[in-house]
């Protein structure tokens, strides 16, 4: 058996460390998209009766999440989405996954996904407005 040495531990090291690499590649090669591009245009609007509850969606020129808006106005990147007359703060995160103040943690892939969760997850209760300072 050789002889262990800096050399050879330095390159047995290397040798694990590529084989690791090469694995997550292929795993994130393989592994689905989620959602469009972050840089995709807005959705496109939507306005329907869902389970009861009217939920709409359209583009919003009045300023975004980071451009000058607040973050009570339910828009983000542009787009505001309302449950029965109601604003729903919406996210667009930076995979192009949507994201929702009733559905923090999961993500969706349109606004119009986004609003028909809250809708599920409401359960009939009424949207209370979010209010941040």
């Amino acid at each position: 058996m050789p002889e262990l040495t800096r050399r050879r531990a330095l390159g047995a090291a290397a040798s694990a460390l590529a084989g690791l690499a090469v694995a997550d590649l292929a795993t994130a090669a393989s592994a689905q998209p989620v959602a469009a591009a972050p840089n995709a245009s807005d959705p496109a609007p939507f306005d329907e009766v869902y389970q009861g509850r009217r939920i709409q969606g359209a583009p919003s020129h009045g300023g975004g999440h980071h451009g000058g808006g607040h973050h009570g106005n339910g828009e983000h990147g542009g787009y505001a989405v309302r449950i029965d007359g109601d604003e729903l703060h919406v996210m667009r995160n930076a995979d192009g996954t949507w994201i929702s103040v009733v559905n923090h943690y999961e993500t969706f892939a349109t606004p119009r996904a986004v609003a028909r969760a809250a809708v599920v997850e409401l359960q009939g209760a009424e949207l209370v407005p979010l209010v941040l300072a």
